[in-house]
């Protein structure tokens, strides 16, 4: 492919989508954007500034004062900048899990960060995973891709990766967070989540990482 195309990729928590779009950013040379990121870094600062995250006038004060960044590392995870600060793990600790939810379902910050997001997605060259990229972000993106899994399978992933990370959490509480993350994203007024008409629903359920990304490079043959 010689034009650069831009990419959106949806879906549910855990369902594949940053570690899918990252590979296969890398392999097209594309720009990476993880938008659930975004929305993390502003779940962590209201948190850190004592902000009710059902305060909505209060967090889009607060966006004003946030710069968000992403920087590559070569081989490394990409690291999140806060203002520069790293912040790259602390937007992944549970409390920030459990708040994300209630602070991006508001829509003044939904406005600010698709804004933030369309911007970097303007040009093309992108491949952006998030759960509103193909029907709110990039709806003219040349390929959207819809990822689900079962929540069995998710709270699996889940638990792995907090086994790693040294963190001890109960399988049966990562499903019911997980379920009920789920509900609250698809039903939020604001930009739920749904797949796109146009996009291509893959159920990455049983599927290995690589599986996925091959998957998802047979569409880009034209």
């Amino acid at each position: 492919m010689t034009k650069k195309i831009s990419i959106a990729i949806d879906g549910p928590a855990s369902a594949g989508k940053s570690t899918v779009a990252k590979l296969l950013a890398k392999k097209l040379d594309y720009v990476y954007v993880d938008t659930g990121a975004m929305y993390r870094v502003i779940t962590y600062a209201t948190l850190k500034n004592n902000i009710d995250p059902a305060d909505e006038p209060a967090i889009v004060a607060l966006l004003n004062t946030i710069e968000i960044g992403f920087q590559s590392n070569g081989d490394a995870p990409q690291t999140v900048l806060m203002n520069g600060e790293d912040v790259t793990d602390v937007i992944r600790e549970d409390l920030v899990t459990n708040n994300v939810s209630q602070v991006s379902a508001h829509e003044q910050v939904r406005k600010n960060l698709v804004a933030r997001q369309q911007e970097i997605g303007r040009n093309g060259g992108v491949v952006m995973d998030g759960r509103d990229i193909g029907t709110a972000v990039m709806p003219d993106a040349e390929l959207k891709i819809f990822l689900v899994a079962s929540v069995e399978e998710r709270a699996e992933r889940r638990y792995k990766e907090n086994i790693a990370k040294g963190m001890t959490v109960d399988f049966e509480t990562l499903k019911q967070e997980i379920a009920d993350r789920d509900h609250k994203d698809m039903t939020r007024d604001v930009s739920p989540l749904v797949q796109a008409e146009d996009a291509k629903l893959i159920d990455t359920t049983g599927m290995s990482i690589q599986n996925v990304v091959d998957t998802i490079e047979s569409f880009l043959v034209i």
